[in-house]
């Protein structure tokens, strides 16, 4: 039984991935992950990888994630999937770095600046 567990991150979010031979089941902090991720769109996104590489009913997904909001999360578990599916058969490279998953999304929040009241935005200029 090979394991691959790796590490998938998005703006603050963490998530720890364990793909291991199995039927599909894909668990998130110990939940299903429709129960974690309501939204179709977060579902969609971390199926992707597995949808590129045909890998769909074979192998079970264990993320731990903590940090960041939902989309962050999502994204964070599709990088960490992406990672671990390129350890286990390295052919799959091509496929995932032709969509994008194997690259992690450098952005971001910038970070407030003293004076101001948020990182851009500035308090009311008066003249007098």
């Amino acid at each position: 039984m090979t394991d691959q567990i790796l590490v998938g991150r998005r703006k603050t979010a963490v998530a720890r991935v364990i793909l291991r031979n199995g039927n599909g089941k894909i668990t998130v902090n110990g939940k299903d992950f429709e129960k974690a991720f309501p939204q179709l769109l977060s579902r969609e996104d971390i199926l992707g990888p597995l949808k590129v590489t045909d890998t769909v009913g074979q192998y079970d997904v264990i993320a731990n994630v903590n940090g960041g909001g939902v989309t962050g999360q999502a994204q964070s578990i599709r990088l960490g999937i992406a990672r671990a599916l390129v350890g286990l058969n390295p052919e799959f490279r091509t496929a995932l770095k032709a969509e994008g998953y194997l690259t992690r999304d450098p952005r971001m929040v910038e970070r407030k600046k003293y004076g101001h009241p948020k990182a851009r935005k500035r308090f009311q200029f008066s003249k007098r």
